[in-house]
């Protein structure tokens, strides 16, 4: 008989839809993947076919069991991790009611302010410890109970990506513990709280929200239908995972027990968190703002704040100069540009001039929300070149980086880099002098989906517990530090209040000048 061996996660993220395979030690054997695909239109709307993500994912898995010899006999478990915040909304028949709106979305962020003055955010975030803003599914609910309720009566449960999948696989309405309890929960006890939906009085859809699952303890068996769909067995134990940044943390490495951990996964968007082992002590910052996500371990949180644009910053500039250089006559590729850009970071002398990285269109969130805010440089005199330029906004991104952990009060002992940005030698050796403490990154390529299949493993038995996990998967991916440049950091400590000044000052401006541009000239 064939051993059960090997374990199947998907990672639905915003840009790309993952397929992977992984053996019992942690390592990849297998990978398939597919684009994905999203709407923006006017008003801030950002949605997603529901229906093509479910037909996309197919379409990777079955690519990934072809692929994979006798994937089908040594398949143990299938996890699922997605995207996360967005409202996903099913009928009765287990369709959707209508597109799935993304966590990019932004047409909630006037109700979000609504919610700030009266004190309803604040109330909120003493339950969630996360600070209430236009992408999270509560706000976007109560966006759609005020403007567009039709939409809410056709349907029978309120979803996220992840588990809009998991529903296709196992027939099981469900939320996984880190969704559900930031969303509409507490993080002390891991359990809803209706109060919430009264304050944001969609009380009368309670009934949408679905059931919490812990994939890290408990499964659900693959239908015959996805069975046939995908190639795996009929009953596969299917594992749904934490959201995507909590699944990535895992397998990055902020669970190193005995050790304070910080892990920042700087991607097109920036993820800052520490891990807080016994989450019903923790102390909330004073402002609500971020996030506070139950971990897979026994009464441990990871608590959050994220920069909506991170290495969005990098492509802006980097196209700058490719757009430049392309009008001179010259056609460089953005892996060229990049390579080059990255070199030439660590040479150029750091000034005065400060970057706020506020790049994305739904403006930031982390550690404050305003969907207006925007990218800015400060201090440029006739002598800032290029190069200085470009130093700047890598500067931006860890002075961001900066405010995000400063707000979670004291820094770990040690951060993990994981995402796009773990390969620019520049990003770390800035962020290690930025926050002042080493620096670590994983070989792990793809940590989000390596952190849902351990959480699998261990659902089924096949690893005895989340330490062991982390010591067979994630220890031996780890690499070794970069120290900070004392120089650098002392740079970085004079130019961070300036930073910091500025971006608090800058809000009335940025409404008018949202103002201004929503105006037809």
């Amino acid at each position: 008989m064939v051993e059960r061996d090997l374990i199947v996660a998907v990672d639905a993220g915003t840009s790309v839809i993952k397929a992977l395979v992984f053996d019992l030690a942690g390592n990849q054997i297998a990978a398939a993947s597919k684009p994905n695909v999203y709407e923006t239109r006017d008003g801030g709307a950002v949605e997603q076919d529901m229906a093509r993500t479910w037909r996309d994912t197919v379409d990777v898995l079955r690519e990934l069991t072809d692929k994979t010899p006798a994937l089908k006999d040594r398949a143990a478990s299938l996890a699922i991790t997605g995207q996360g915040d967005g409202t996903w909304l099913v009928d009765r028949d287990g369709q959707p009611v209508a597109p799935a709106w993304l966590w990019l979305d932004s047409r909630a962020a006037d109700l979000v302010r609504e919610h700030e003055a009266s004190g309803v955010r604040r109330r909120m975030y003493a339950y969630t410890g996360c600070g209430l803003n236009a992408c999270s599914q509560s706000a976007q609910m109560a966006w759609m109970q005020r403007y567009t309720p039709e939409i809410l009566d056709k349907a029978v449960s309120a979803h996220h990506c992840k588990d809009w999948l998991y529903l296709g696989l196992t027939g099981r309405r469900a939320t996984d513990v880190s969704e559900g309890v930031f969303t509409f929960g507490n993080f002390r006890t891991r359990e809803y709280v209706p109060e919430i939906l009264d304050w944001l009085e969609i009380a009368n859809r309670r009934d949408l929200l679905p059931e919490i699952v812990d994939g890290s303890k408990m499964t659900h068996g693959l239908t015959a239908a996805a069975a046939k769909a995908i190639g795996l067995p009929i009953g596969l134990p299917v594992s749904l995972g934490a959201v995507d940044v909590v699944c990535t943390a895992l397998g990055g490495g902020l669970y190193q027990p005995g050790q304070s951990v910080g892990c920042s996964i700087v991607g097109s968007t920036a993820m800052h968190m520490r891990y807080v082992p016994e989450a019903a002590s923790l102390n909330l910052a004073a402002e609500p703002s971020g996030y506070t996500m139950s971990f897979p371990v026994a009464g441990a949180a990871a608590q959050m704040q994220s920069n909506m644009a991170a290495t969005l910053n990098i492509d802006w500039i980097v196209d700058i100069g490719r757009d430049a250089a392309r009008i001179l006559g010259k056609d460089v590729s953005r892996p060229d540009a990049l390579a080059a850009f990255d070199a030439l970071v660590l040479e150029a002398r750091p000034h005065a001039e400060i970057y706020h990285p506020y790049i994305h269109e739904a403006g930031e969130r982390g550690p404050f929300v305003d969907a207006y805010a925007r990218a800015q440089f400060i201090g440029l005199t006739h002598r800032t070149g290029f190069a200085e330029l470009v130093r700047t906004v890598y500067d931006g991104l860890v002075l961001a980086a900066r405010d995000c952990y400063t707000a979670m009060g004291q820094l770990p002992d040690e951060i993990r880099v994981a995402g796009g940005a773990k390969r620019s030698r520049a990003l770390k050796t800035l962020l290690a002098s930025g926050l002042g403490v080493p620096v670590r990154e994983t070989a792990r390529e793809e940590a989000g989906a390596a952190g849902a299949a351990m959480m699998a493993a261990v659902a089924i038995g096949a690893i005895p517990d989340m330490e062991r996990a982390v010591a067979d998967w994630v220890t031996p991916t780890l690499r070794g530090t970069i120290a900070p440049d004392p120089a650098l950091k002392a740079r970085y400590d004079e130019l961070f209040p300036i930073y910091l000044k500025t971006r608090q000052a800058m809000p009335p401006l940025w409404a008018d000048l949202a103002a201004a541009q929503h105006r037809k000239p």
